[in-house]
């Protein structure tokens, strides 16, 4: 399925994808290093005034030749957190910005809220394998979810995996895990940091201990089981070395198998590394173990598919069919009784879905089995008790649908209200199914489902002491700069009058074919207790209205995504919601771009501006951590046009001096290993340096043990918001 983001997240919602967990790829890495020439030899500049308050940063003279344009980089030096002097500089911005938080007036009465909203008890949809029931419990008194099987629906409760103990600092974390057919071992990936990079073993669920194979480089991957829970497959990526460098791994990705009891060493590749940095390679196989699958992901707009049957003998069990190759299109393929179910948006921007027999693969043979539609988007096509399970989202909802394999209509599945779904979960042949739902008032609830009879009971709820009785959401039109139509959603008192002085938060993303939709937040939730109001517009580069929507916001076409973020803040301000004064932009990577462009591109309609985990420097961000996997989003400044839109827009490079900026909070993580957090600290240090005597502050606030979606543990969560939204409050004129 396609990445859809409820914005149920407390912090950073928004994350320049990687790939799914499942080993098909999916949400949200990825020529040459750039030439530099220095007009002179770099040189220490006169650092801050002497006035200013922010510790004391250096400028150095370089300046790159691009494609014929002189290119500024005085802060090229920050790059480098490994560096004694960057990590000293980090540590004193650090300290700063916290010093200056932590004085904010009602900052602890803020973190005292958010302990009681976000320590709560919750129980996620089970994994059914074999009369063995896996799930994960969220409680109250604990600072990470804990995994628990049990046999049968009523048997006790046995914890199998619990990352509470795993460290004394919180540090070590549970990043995936995946049972076998038979329920009796679980593979699961270790993180550290809540980093992407990932170390995979194996626990035996009834001793309850790890067995021997422990397999590093699982960064990228899941464990795709064969149904005799003998081995899985894999994607497994090497180490950087002299040879491999952090930006070129996602090229060097092979799918692997690994035997159990086998040294994973010598586990044999049975898909090769593609070479392409720009790519995801992914492998999985079907429920019934015949058809092994390989998919490789160029960027968000392009998969290829390949096929081989693990029942053939002699060479042809070694033979790799291509079932779509070199396509400008999407497809996702699920499998089931020998057949391949294929949702794609080639020809169909919302995507239909083909049926295809992979003993006659040639695209002439697919059979249409379900069209496109004209007023919604079909977000993600599952198999659960011999039935398809599909996803649509219209108008940025969700809806769930039912249909035989046939691909007629079985039933649509009421939802409660307007809200967001992740679909139906469960096996293909069993009748049971389980779907979540939430919305911007409602928080998570997990419903279990009969495919047959289309029975629904509530399997958990999420129980939080918040009154939502007060609140309203609408969903507004409005047109952007080039007359487009976008919708927004706001959600603020009933009793919110339109006088302009409301303290709104204008969140956004806008990219990688991801959807902003109804989800809840509890931080939100405190946030409009306060008195606040929070906006969120469905800007171009996402996918709540097709993959048109979507293109229409990347490469070429991203500074589209700005002018619809600007005008839904232009929407506010006009029709009286707000004012500048107490308007505030925030997102996260993506996001963070975002909002570093609408506040470098029209700082004046801003008070302030929360930037997490961001792009900013997009001359350069091909060349760190995941940005190669994204140049089919972006572009590259190897190129010499999407240089020239790159540099045109990259927040970095458009930091004036003089300028008064937006008050800026920026969010960064010390273990980020998907955007670098050298974006965060160039801006920031651009904006300070920019920035006259007595502006408004442009804090750097650093997160430690924490990766791109920030720490894993609530007590950090709880710290983390309680910053923000003091910062926001006192910005926009909350008093507290």
């Amino acid at each position: 399925m396609r990445k859809t983001l409820a914005l149920t997240a407390a912090i950073l919602a928004g994350c320049c994808p990687s790939p799914s967990s499942r080993p098909a790829p999916a949400e949200p890495e990825h020529a040459a290093v750039l030439p530099v020439t220095p007009e002179e030899p770099p040189v220490v500049d006169p650092t801050p005034a002497p006035t200013s308050p922010y510790p004391a940063t250096r400028r150095e003279a370089i300046v790159d030749d691009i494609h014929g344009q002189k290119v500024a980089d005085p802060y090229r030096w920050l790059e480098d957190a490994d560096k004694p002097e960057v990590a000293s500089w980090m540590d004193a911005q650090d300290a700063y910005a916290r010093g200056q938080l932590a004085a904010l007036p009602g900052r602890d009465r803020i973190a005292a809220r958010l302990k009681e909203v976000f320590y709560y008890d919750a129980m996620g949809a089970p994994s059914h394998r074999k009369g063995r029931y896996f799930f994960t419990r969220k409680l109250a008194t604990q600072e990470k979810s804990i995994v628990y099987w049990k046999k049968g629906k009523t048997g006790a409760e046995t914890v199998l995996l619990d990352p509470n103990g795993w460290s004394a600092d919180g540090s070590a974390g549970l990043s995936g895990w995946w049972p076998t057919r038979d329920g009796k071992l679980v593979a699961y990936n270790r993180n550290e940091h809540n980093s992407d990079e990932a170390v995979m073993h194996v626990l035996d669920v009834d001793t309850g201990k790890d067995l021997a194979d422990v397999i590093p480089g699982t960064k990228y991957s899941g464990a795709a089981w064969t149904p005799d829970g003998k081995g899985f497959y894999y994607t497994w990526v090497p180490p950087v070395s002299d040879t491999v460098s952090i930006a070129d791994r996602p090229g060097f990705a092979e799918v692997r198998y690994h035997a159990i009891g086998t040294d994973p060493a010598k586990d044999p590749v049975v898909r090769p590394a593609t070479g392409d940095p720009q790519t995801f390679l992914g492998g999985w196989v079907s429920w019934d173990g015949r058809w092994l699958m390989a998919s490789v992901q160029h960027g968000w707009n392009s998969t290829d598919v390949y096929f081989r049957d693990l029942k053939a003998k002699g060479a042809a069990a070694e033979k790799w069919t291509t079932l779509v190759e070199g396509v400008p299109a999407v497809f996702d393929v699920t499998v089931w009784r020998d057949k391949f179910y294929v949702n794609t948006n080639d020809g169909a921007p919302r995507y239909k879905v083909y049926r295809v027999d992979p003993a006659h693969p040639e695209r002439a043979q697919w059979k249409e089995l379900i069209p496109e539609r004209t007023d919604a988007v079909l977000e993600g096509v599952g198999i659960v008790g011999e039935h398809l399970a599909l996803t649509y989202l219209r108008a940025a909802s969700s809806e769930l649908e039912v249909r035989g394999l046939d691909g007629k209509l079985t039933r649509k599945v009421a939802l409660p209200a307007i809200g967001t779904t992740g679909g139906i979960g469960g096996n293909p042949d069993e009748d049971t199914g389980y779907f979540s739902f939430s919305s911007f008032t409602e928080p998570s609830v997990i419903y279990e489902t009969s495919i047959k009879t289309g029975k629904v009971s509530e399997w958990s709820r999420v129980k939080l002491p918040i009154d939502t009785s007060a609140l309203v959401t609408e969903q507004v039109k409005f047109a952007s700069k080039d007359g487009t139509e976008l919708s927004m959603f706001l959600i603020h008192r009933k009793d919110a009058k339109r006088d302009g002085t409301n303290p709104v938060v204008l969140y956004g993303y806008g990219g990688f074919n991801v959807s902003l939709t109804p989800g809840f937040s509890s931080s939100r939730m405190v946030w409009l207790e306060l008195g606040g109001m929070y906006a969120i517009p469905n800007l171009r580069g996402g996918g709540e209205y097709g993959e048109d929507w979507h293109k229409d916001g990347m490469l070429l076409k991203k500074q589209n995504v700005f002018d619809d973020y600007i005008a839904s803040a232009r929407y506010l301000i006009d029709q009286g919601w707000t004012s500048s004064e107490h308007l505030a932009i925030y997102g996260g990577s993506n996001g963070g771009l975002l909002v570093g462009a609408a506040m470098t591109q029209a700082p004046e309609l801003y008070k302030a501006v929360v930037c997490g985990v961001p792009l900013l420097d997009m001359v350069r961000y091909h060349l760190f951590g995941s940005g190669k996997t994204w140049i089919p989003e972006y572009g590259s400044a190897d190129d010499a046009a999407q240089f020239a839109a790159l540099y045109a827009y990259s927040p970095y490079h458009r930091v004036v001096d003089g300028t008064r900026y937006p008050a800026l909070l920026m969010m960064s993580s010390d273990h980020d290993d998907r955007v670098d957090p050298m974006h965060a600290r160039k801006f920031t240090a651009a904006v300070q340096h920019a920035s006259p005597s007595g502006a408004p502050p442009a804090w750097l606030r650093i997160e430690k043990n924490a990766g791109h979606g920030g720490a894993d543990v609530v007590r950090q969560q709880v710290e983390q918001n309680a910053d923000l939204y003091a910062f926001l409050a006192a910005q926009l004129g909350i008093a507290l």
